[in-house]
């Protein structure tokens, strides 16, 4: 659907605007589905990401510095998260034997068999996010586009 019919809006004040809209309201369109997908995993976005990097990771640990690092979404507070998943059985924190002010994270089998859970589910999926509405050329396209305006 249009932006302008999305947001009942029928003229912007430039092109630059309606694109800066539609960028902010794909966003946040897409983070919505996305939340309703993981709700019945008990999981948020950025949790799902958080063990996204962890499974990449895996068998190696993880710190929270280099979670901030790799995480989507910055302004997430990767310690709550890890505490959150912590609480959940998905992940463990250990004091890095080589460097005691350093905590090693790493994801559990629980939390390796949810991630399976969720990919056999097709959850992450793009499809799922309207993706597959754009050919091969256009998704390359896109991602050319996005690359560029954070240049």
């Amino acid at each position: 659907m249009r932006l302008e019919d999305e947001i009942k809006q029928p003229t912007f004040q430039s092109d630059a605007q309606k694109a800066y809209l539609n960028v902010v309201y794909t966003a946040g369109w897409m983070g919505q589905r996305q939340a309703a997908a993981f709700k019945p995993y008990g999981l948020t976005g950025p949790q799902f990401n958080v063990l996204r990097i962890l499974r990449g990771q895996h068998p190696l640990p993880a710190t929270v510095a280099l979670l901030i690092d790799r995480m989507l979404d910055k302004t997430s507070n990767a310690s709550r998260i890890v505490d959150k998943l912590e609480e959940k059985k998905l992940v463990t924190r250990t004091v890095c034997p080589a460097n005691r002010r350093a905590v090693d994270i790493r994801i559990t089998e629980a939390g390796l068999r949810l991630l399976r859970q969720i990919d056999d589910d097709g959850l992450a999926d793009p499809a799922r996010a309207g993706l597959d509405n754009l050919t091969t050329a256009e998704l390359r396209q896109l991602s050319a586009l996005l690359d560029k305006i954070r240049a």
